[in-house]
């Protein structure tokens, strides 16, 4: 018989790898959405859960596809979906975004998407509406400290840190967001002991997550 390992309800982690004591409440003038590729809900190194708790109000929700995203869109903020400039879109049957005029951040609902490059671009593929709203895309972010996840191209962060730095931009106020980005280095920390603890040679029986 399998016994269950006891789980946190918050972070919905194991207990022994639990995440909440990172977790650093930022009260955001911007509304924040997140759209978490179904792949990444069970990934121990995945950021999104930690960003979701430290932001009180924002939504977190989970699919490939999304039938009520109209609801998930709507209410008196403008979308603004955090995405690079892909110009090979066309290519693909996806017209040139609108503009992003730019508006008070107590206007913005900003979309993220939490899945790898190549599911964000299916998930961008598979929902009209998200490719209909204008994008935010960031330039000139300072290094990941994702140091857990292999990048595949430079210039990638983890949801958390492209979460962090787009509301710090619509904002204008990098030190409100600072003890997000701090919160992230201790989950990385965190991950790394975990992963050093469980490799060859070493005997624990602490789960991973």
């Amino acid at each position: 018989m399998t016994t269950r390992r006891a789980q946190c309800p918050t972070c919905l982690r194991a207990a022994s790898a639990c995440i909440c004591h990172w977790i650093r409440p930022i009260e955001s003038r911007a509304a924040l959405l997140v759209l978490q590729h179904p792949m990444e809900t069970a990934n121990a190194k995945n950021s999104a859960r930690l960003l979701h708790l430290c932001l009180p109000g924002s939504t977190l929700a989970i699919g490939e596809t999304f039938e009520d995203m109209e609801g998930l869109l709507a209410g008196p903020r403008q979308p603004v979906l955090l995405y690079p400039e892909t110009p090979g879109d066309r290519s693909l049957g996806i017209a040139p975004p609108p503009p992003f005029g730019g508006a008070a951040p107590e206007q913005v609902l900003l979309v993220v998407l939490d899945a790898t490059w190549r599911k964000s671009r299916k998930m961008l593929y598979l929902n009209p509406a998200l490719q209909a709203l204008p994008r935010l895309a960031l330039r000139d972010v300072p290094a990941s400290h994702y140091l857990i996840r292999k990048a595949h191209a430079p210039g990638q962060l983890s949801t958390l840190e492209a979460a962090a730095y787009a509301l710090a931009r619509l904002e204008g106020d990098d030190s409100r967001f600072a003890p997000l980005l701090d919160a992230f280095d201790g989950f990385v920390g965190q991950q790394q002991a975990l992963a050093a603890a469980h490799r060859p040679g070493r005997s624990t029986d602490q789960p991973i997550s």
